[in-house]
C-alpha cells in the first residue's frame, strides 16, 4: 500500500468505529472492534477486519448484519471523507487477536515450573 492509501486506510478505520458503534441500529450486530483496514492502490476496494465479542454464532450474526448495512455505511464514508470514490467494503474476521493469545498462552505454558512426582 502506498503512503495515501495507509492515510485512507486509518482514516476509515476511526470513522467506520464510529459509524458501527454510534449510526448503526440493527439488533444482529455486537460489540464490534475495528482493528484494521486495507486499502488498495487505486483506493477502490477496502478490507476491513474486525474483531467481535461473543461466540461463533454472534460473530456471524454480526458479519450477516454489517454485510446488509455496506450501502449504509459507504455512504456515511462518502459524505465524511472528501474522495472522488468511496470503496468498495468488505468485512472479514481478525484472527491476529486469537492467535495473539494462543502464543501468550503456550508461552505460559513453558514458562511455569512443571510439578514433578
Amino acid at each position: 500500500m502506498t503512503m495515501r492509501s495507509n492515510r485512507v486506510g486509518e482514516q476509515m478505520k476511526k470513522e467506520l468505529s464510529d459509524i458501527i458503534s454510534r449510526k448503526l441500529k440493527d439488533p444482529r450486530i455486537g460489540f464490534v472492534t475495528v482493528t484494521d483496514v486495507e486499502v488498495t492502490g487505486d483506493l477502490q476496494q477496502a478490507t476491513v477486519y474486525i474483531s467481535v465479542l461473543g461466540d461463533d454464532a454472534a460473530k456471524e450474526q454480526t458479519l450477516l448484519g454489517l454485510s446488509k448495512s455496506k450501502g449504509f455505511i459507504r455512504s456515511e464514508i462518502g459524505q465524511r471523507i472528501r474522495l472522488r470514490k468511496t470503496p468498495e467494503l468488505s468485512f472479514e474476521f481478525d484472527t491476529s487477536v486469537a492467535y495473539g493469545n494462543r502464543i501468550d498462552s503456550l508461552l505460559r505454558d513453558i514458562k511455569e515450573p512443571k510439578d514433578e512426582q
